[in-house]
């Protein structure tokens, strides 16, 4: 009986190692995942991770500048592409690597733990910036959140002097809710590395890089301190797309205009040439018109200086007019005008009487002159004819050679209002360029 009892409970526990070893074994969990459990299982996201709440988290910040996409000036916009980094440090983050198989860094999801609340205090518009939805933790609980940026921010953007223009762009960072007590912010690196750190900026562009100071500073605001740092992007315009575009061809036009004052008063033709060159540069400011800045507030100097090239070629086109208008008065009224016809006309008209007078005396003498009297007659009508045209062609020598002076004088006084204008432009242009 006892045997048989025996028997029974072998043979039971046969058929249970049998039946053990054909079930399936469950898998283990990895070391990753038993840390991310482990981790994440009492973790609450939305509590400040720090165990006395005293202590404030510190949050060090960072920024790279990659490349200047655009800068409006009418909206005063400035649209960036940058690499920004957040380190913090999480107390409830923190394991030893050698209970995990010695690992000492891993990934986690951002929306699983606490971030904090840093924005941009000029941000408007949120760009195309692709999203990173995770966050590095190593064991002793430091946070890095980097992630890539491109912001559109308000500037207050200074075109006055564009295309030489710099400008003055700041990113200012801080948290939106809590005070310096809670979140105190600081600098990942040192601000001379910060600012003169160029080697990631597309530096090909429009727009050159010149540096990007930072400074820690705290604001109070009823009667609570916030923490702020502040980063200021300062770029310069390169203006050799515009020098070549813009202003070399409107130089050019205006030298053209100079040249057209040596056509000619007489020729009919200088007026017309200055009328295409002003119908020339209009349709060259409208096609231009694109390039241009545009600004609410003031107009660029660029602006101002094809309005008054515009100006200038009108005046030269009035000066012709007025010039082309006293060459072309009539005989009469040049008389009337010139003092040294009127001076030719009187001191003329005293042989011109006394020819007349002897015509007349022959032809009381005679009525039917001979024909050496006859001769004669014809020959003091010729004389008179010809002492006629001389004086009016005298007239109008002298009436030339005085529009000509007054023409002279014109363009020596345009000449001086347009080099005036000129250095003027220039000096405050390389002023900015170099400044």
């Amino acid at each position: 009986m006892v045997f048989s009892l025996m028997s029974l409970i072998w043979l039971t526990l046969l058929i249970s190692a049998h039946l053990a070893e054909c079930v399936p074994e469950k898998p283990k969990r990895s070391a990753l995942n038993q840390l991310t459990r482990t981790l994440l299982r009492n973790y609450d996201c939305g509590v400040r991770p720090v165990h006395n709440w005293t202590t404030p988290t510190t949050v060090y910040i960072d920024l790279t500048l990659r490349s200047v996409l655009d800068v409006d000036g009418k909206t005063q916009s400035i649209t960036t592409s940058i690499w920004y980094r957040q380190v913090w440090t999480d107390e409830f983050l923190v394991w030893d690597p050698d209970e995990f198989e010695g690992i000492k860094e891993i990934s986690l999801s951002s929306e699983a733990i606490w971030i904090p609340d840093v924005i941009i205090s000029e941000f408007v518009d949120e760009g195309k910036s692709p999203p990173i939805p995770y966050v590095y933790v190593n064991s002793s609980g430091s946070v890095k959140n980097k992630r890539p940026i491109q912001a559109v921010l308000a500037c207050t953007l200074e075109m006055y002097a564009f295309p030489f223009d710099k400008q003055n762009c700041s990113l200012t960072f801080r948290s939106l809710l809590h005070s310096v007590q809670e979140i105190n912010l600081a600098l990942l690196r040192n601000e001379n590395t910060t600012a003169n750190d160029r080697k990631q900026f597309m530096n090909d562009g429009e727009w050159e890089l010149l540096s990007i100071p930072s400074r820690y500073r705290l604001s109070q605001q009823n009667e609570t301190e916030y923490a702020y740092i502040q980063f200021n992007v300062l770029i310069r315009r390169r203006p050799l797309l515009y020098v070549v575009g813009l202003l070399i061809p409107s130089i050019f036009l205006m030298l053209v205009d100079v040249m057209s004052f040596y056509l000619p008063l007489n020729s009919g033709t200088r007026i017309t040439f200055k009328i295409s060159i002003l119908l020339g540069y209009t349709v060259f400011r409208v096609n231009m018109t694109d390039e241009l800045p545009v600004t609410a507030v003031r107009t660029s100097l660029i602006g101002v200086f094809f309005a008054v090239c515009m100006a200038l070629l009108m005046l030269s086109l009035i000066k012709s007019i007025l010039v082309v208008k006293l060459l072309h008065y009539s005989e009469k009224e040049v008389k009337e005008m010139s003092v040294s016809a009127c001076l030719l006309d009187k001191y003329g008209s005293a042989g011109h009487v006394f020819t007349e007078s002897d015509l007349l005396s022959l032809n009381e003498i005679q009525d039917t002159p001979t024909g050496l009297e006859w001769l004669l007659r014809e020959l003091v009508s010729l004389r008179l004819a010809f002492s006629q045209e001389d004086s009016e062609s005298s007239a109008q020598s002298e009436w030339l050679a005085l529009c000509s002076k007054l023409d002279c004088f014109l363009f020596r006084l345009y000449l001086l209002v347009l080099g005036l204008y000129a250095g003027t432009l220039l000096l405050l242009w390389v002023n900015w360029s170099f400044a």
